[in-house]
Parts: C-alpha cells; sequence; structure tokens
C-alpha cells in the first residue's frame, strides 16, 4: 500500500478520535472544577466524595478504569456503548488530574481579595464567580494544555474495548497488510498534528481568558 492509501484508510478512525478527545476534554474540565472546588469547599460531604474521587483516579491506571467501566458496569445493571465508556473513562481520569491544578490556582489567588469580598458582603458562590476563577483559570491553561493533549495520546487505548478510533484501524491494517513501518509512522504524524491542532486552540482560549483577568483584579 502507498502512503496516501494508508492515510486515507486511517481518517475512517480519526473522526472517532477526534469526538472521543474533545468530548472527554470538556467533561474532564467539568470534573476538574467541581471536584478541584469541592477539594476546597468547607461542606464536608462535598469535600470528601471529592477526595475520595481524585485519589481514586489518580491512583489507579487508567486502563484498568476502562476495563472496569466497560466490563463491571453491565454486571451491574448499566450499560453504555463503547464509545460513551471511553468517553467517560477518559473524563474521569483527566479529571482527576486537573482537580488538582484547579486547587493550587484558586489557593493562589491573594488572600486578601477574599477578605475584601467579605466586607463588601459578597457570598461564598459571588465570591468564587467574580473573584477567584477570572483570577485562577488563566494560570490552570497552561497546565490544562498539557493534559489535554495526554488526553489526546491516552485516547489510543480505547481500542481495547473495539472502539474504531485511530489506533483500532491502524492494528487491523497492519494485522493485514504487515506494512508496520509505513502505517505505524502515519499513525504517528496524524496524532502529532492532531497534538499541534489542540494546542494551538487552547492557546488561543489561554490568551483569550488573560485579557479579562485584569478586570478581576
Amino acid at each position: 500500500m502507498s502512503m496516501l492509501e494508508i492515510f486515507y484508510t486511517l481518517l475512517k478512525g480519526l473522526q472517532i478520535t477526534v469526538e472521543l478527545t474533545v468530548l472527554s476534554t470538556i467533561l474532564g474540565a467539568v470534573f476538574a472544577f467541581a471536584s478541584g472546588i469541592g477539594r476546597l469547599s468547607k461542606n464536608k460531604l462535598f469535600k470528601y466524595v471529592s477526595i475520595g474521587y481524585i485519589e481514586i483516579f489518580r491512583g489507579t491506571s487508567l486502563i484498568v478504569q476502562l476495563f472496569w467501566l466497560y466490563y463491571v458496569l453491565p454486571l451491574l445493571g448499566i450499560s453504555f456503548n463503547a464509545f460513551l465508556i471511553g468517553v467517560f473513562a477518559l473524563a474521569l481520569n483527566i479529571g482527576a488530574y486537573g482537580a488538582e491544578v484547579v486547587r493550587g490556582a484558586l489557593q493562589a489567588v491573594p488572600k486578601g481579595q477574599g477578605e475584601a469580598s467579605i466586607a463588601l458582603g459578597f457570598s461564598p458562590l459571588q465570591r468564587l464567580w467574580r473573584i477567584s476563577l477570572p483570577q485562577a483559570t488563566p494560570e490552570m491553561m497552561p497546565t490544562f494544555i498539557n493534559l489535554a493533549i495526554q488526553n489526546l495520546k491516552d485516547s489510543a487505548i480505547v481500542s481495547l474495548i473495539s472502539l474504531t478510533d485511530l489506533t483500532y484501524y491502524a492494528n487491523n491494517l497492519q494485522s493485514l497488510t504487515y506494512e508496520t513501518l509505513r502505517i505505524y509512522t502515519v499513525t504517528l504524524f496524524m496524532y502529532f498534528f492532531m497534538a499541534l491542532m489542540l494546542s494551538w486552540v487552547l492557546g488561543r482560549l489561554e490568551r483569550y481568558l488573560r485579557r479579562w483577568k485584569p478586570l478581576a483584579r
């Protein structure tokens, strides 16, 4: 097979990889903010649930998490298709790591600003939404960009549950043609290009968020 033929064949799995990465990264950010804020909460239930989630998903293998969701949930009467399992597994994993980024950025906001907002009569939610998050979010972005790229690379494991992503097509094509060098070289560069695009998009988002940071001071 020519490199062009290999490329067109692998494109069949590219859409799944892109959709999986985008959806799991967005959902993972939701988990990260919820659990990162929860870890700092004075509500003990919210706090300890957040801590439990973070420690479990940071302390176990992503592959084991994926297999648990895929094979164990149906035994409990909860069934999802392979795509949703892949999204949730990746999102829960990246969310646990992102939670520590959120917590650290929020704790870095000067305490004097929180004290001033209390004196002005702001509620805890108003302090979080209007004071802390506008300043902390831009500081999270460099690490979040790295996590998003790592999430893209981790998405390759969903081929283990027969989800037809880019890696799945690469493995199948290799087993049929034995064109190992060409197939995995094209696959490598496709992942590399996606990582560059993801970094560029999130970099622009970071610059946009930093434009609004001075307004929160």
